[in-house]
Parts: structure tokens; C-alpha cells; sequence
């Protein structure tokens, strides 16, 4: 059954009565009904606010890194562990290809169902999880394979154990290392991109955002206790924090944004797959046609030019 978000009320009612309708036979009823739910869509997906944004990319039937990898990968293999302690799950790591590309996926995976988002941790990595990302974006290079980051995760988790095995370092290490790696680097925001634990896998040669993602230095739930000490200020703080795909477009944080279907990739899952498939592709085909000094030129450039103004 779909979820529906609070702004999602009329889209509903209308799909409900298509479903009436089409109980009945009553395909001329299906074929009004059919071209009120466009007009709806329209009005209410080209005036969301950065509050109802956030709320998409939290959807819980939103597409999750596996979702991603299952539906662009064919000849997919998992790879597994970080050669140190433990196989952190909430990383998941692929070799295969996207078309006739082969390829290295990695992601963070929320999980769905509660036995799943135990199992995963939330989507929050711990070092291991990082150390892994980064021990299989070391492959990569080896064989000169692109890499497609999949961002999608509330942070990096934060607990006792997590800091006592140097969950910093492990993120301080990835920033340091994927800045100077030698092989093609995609990064995509697929749904939440918190804090360090969203950055430890977003340094490459390109940044892209799904349509209704966010990317973020903090939740706004986090800036909302800190700044008003109140969590009835979370949507100004959302507002504020402009995490969303346009503003930071426009503030020239990241490259590009993917145009995932209108209704949200979690309503037009095939649609929102090819979508990144394509960018993932096509981006590939760029940078390929740059010499490694080329490339390199143009990461650090994108890199110091962070947090610039005038």
C-alpha cells in the first residue's frame, strides 16, 4: 500500500476514485480522473516547500541504495568487509556493470522493515563501514574501474563504539584519500545526505542530487535543539539551512541535479533508476575524454572553491 505525505491528501482522493472507477468499467471516469491526478501532480509538485522536500527524501517508500544497484546492475557481485574488524552493513559495496560499463557501486542502505533497519543500522555507517567504502574505492583503482557513490544516510552513527574506534579518522581518511584518487569518481545524493557520514563518500570528480534529496551539515532537527533549544522549529530550520537540491545548485555546492519524475522516484521507481543510470553514463563519458591531469585540475579546483563568497 502507498504512503501518502500530509501534502499528498488531494493525489490520493483522486487515485482512490480511479480505483472506483476502474472497479466500475467506467473508463471515461478513468480518463477525467486520469487528467485531474496530471493537473494535481502538477500543482502540488512545482510548489513544495524546502519543508515538504525534506519530507520526500525521508519517504519511506523512497529507493534505497539496493534499489539502485538492483535495478542499474547487471553481472552484480557484493564485496564485503573491511579487512580489519567487521562487515558494516549500512555500506554496501557491488562490482558489476551499468550497461556495457563495468563499474564499482558503493552506498549507504537504510533498510526497510524494522528487522532491516537493525540490521543496517539506520543507513548509519560506523568506521568500519567507511573503511570498507574506502578498501573497495582502493579496488577500483587497481583496475581502473569509475566509482558510483550512492549517498543516502542521516550521519554517521554516533555511538560510544563508533568513537572509540576512531569513527573521525576513518571519515578524515576517506575525504584525504578519495580527493587524490586516481580513477573516476560519481557521487549522487539518492535521499538524506547528513552530516560527515553523508561527505565521507561524496568527494569525486562529479556531486549530483536526485531531484527531492538534501544534503545538509547537520539535520534540521539538530540545528533546530542547538539554535532555538526547540523541535517545533524544525521547518525554519530547514528553511535556513538550505539543503535542498536548487539552493545548493545554485550556491554551486554541487554539480548537477537529476531529474527524477515530478511525483518523487518513490511513485516512478523505473523512471528515477534510469534517470541516475543515465547521468552515471553519461558523466563517465565526460571525464573519460579528460587526461588525468585534466581531471585532477578540476577536482581540486571544485574542492577550493567550497564555501567561497563575496
Amino acid at each position: 500500500m502507498a504512503t501518502y505525505l500530509d501534502f499528498e491528501e488531494n493525489i490520493k482522493k483522486i487515485e482512490d476514485e480511479i480505483i472506483v472507477a476502474k472497479t466500475k468499467a467506467d473508463e471515461y471516469a478513468v480518463a477525467i480522473l486520469q487528467k485531474k491526478l496530471e493537473q494535481e501532480v502538477e500543482k502540488t509538485y512545482s510548489n513544495l516547500s524546502d519543508f515538504q522536500k525534506l519530507k520526500l527524501a525521508r519517504h519511506p517508500d523512497r529507493l534505497y541504495a539496493l534499489d539502485y544497484v538492483r535495478g542499474l546492475m547487471t553481472d552484480a557481485y557484493e564485496l564485503h568487509g573491511d579487512r580489519h574488524l567487521t562487515d558494516d552493513l549500512a555500506i554496501i559495496c557491488y562490482i558489476g556493470y551499468i550497461g556495457e560499463q563495468k563499474c564499482i557501486v558503493i552506498g549507504e542502505q537504510k533498510g526497510r522493515g524494522v528487522k532491516n533497519k537493525i540490521k543496517r543500522n539506520f543507513g548509519m555507517p560506523n568506521p568500519e563501514g567507511y573503511r570498507k567504502a574506502l578498501r573497495v574505492a582502493k579496488m577500483a583503482e587497481k583496475f581502473n574501474l569509475p566509482i558510483l557513490f550512492l549517498v543516502d544516510t542521516p550521519g554517521a552513527y554516533p555511538g560510544i563504539g563508533a568513537e572509540e574506534r576512531s569513527q573521525s579518522e576513518a571519515i578524515a581518511r576517506n575525504l584525504f584519500e578519495l580527493s587524490d584518487m586516481d580513477t573516476i569518481i560519481i557521487s549522487v545524493v539518492i535521499g538524506e545526505g547528513g552530516s560527515g557520514g553523508a561527505l565521507a563518500i561524496s568527494i569525486g570528480d562529479r556531486l549530483a542530487m536526485m531531484r527531492y534529496s538534501i544534503y545538509s551539515v547537520i539535520s534540521p532537527e539538530g540545528c533546530a535543539s542547538i539554535l532555538w533549544k526547540d523541535q517545533a522549529m524544525v521547518e525554519t530550520a530547514t528553511n535556513a539551512l538550505k539543503i535542498t537540491a536548487t539552493d545548493l545548485k545554485e550556491y554551486k555546492l554541487i554539480d548537477d541535479i537529476i531529474d527524477e519524475p515530478l511525483i518523487g522516484a518513490h511513485r516512478s521507481k523505473n523512471a528515477a533508476i534510469s534517470a541516475l543510470g543515465e547521468y552515471f553514463l553519461k558523466s563517465v563519458n565526460e571525464l573519460k575524454t579528460l587526461s588525468k591531469e585534466e581531471r585532477y585540475e578540476q577536482r581540486y579546483e571544485k574542492l577550493m572553491s567550497l564555501g567561497s563568497f563575496q
